[in-house]
């Protein structure tokens, strides 16, 4: 499984729009194939950040994902609202029973 960890602070008068668009493309995110989960989130302790956790089948669905135009639309309308670039994690995982 794959796990996508990203965040994007955003300058104050963007932030309703910032979260429409987040929760818009994690919905349509999530009707993709090999799509797990996908959330956009508000920071607690910074709520002008919004946080984003993904979970993929593998890397080719991220591959996929990264590859539909309106991902790099997201990407690209999130960058402009943004005081920062938006980060972004990769990481490889498993579940584990503890």
């Amino acid at each position: 499984m794959i796990v996508i960890t990203g965040s994007v602070q955003l300058r104050p008068e963007h932030i309703d729009a910032a979260i429409a668009l987040g929760i818009e493309h994690s919905r349509r995110s999530r009707a993709e194939p090999g799509c797990i989960a996908h959330n956009c989130q508000i920071d607690a302790e910074s709520p002008s950040r919004i946080v984003f956790v993904e979970e993929w089948a593998d890397i080719a669905a991220v591959k996929q994902h990264f590859a539909v135009p309106e991902s790099g639309e997201f990407v690209r309308a999130m960058t402009a609202m943004a005081v920062a670039p938006p980060e972004m994690k990769l990481l490889e995982a498993r579940e584990i029973n503890p």
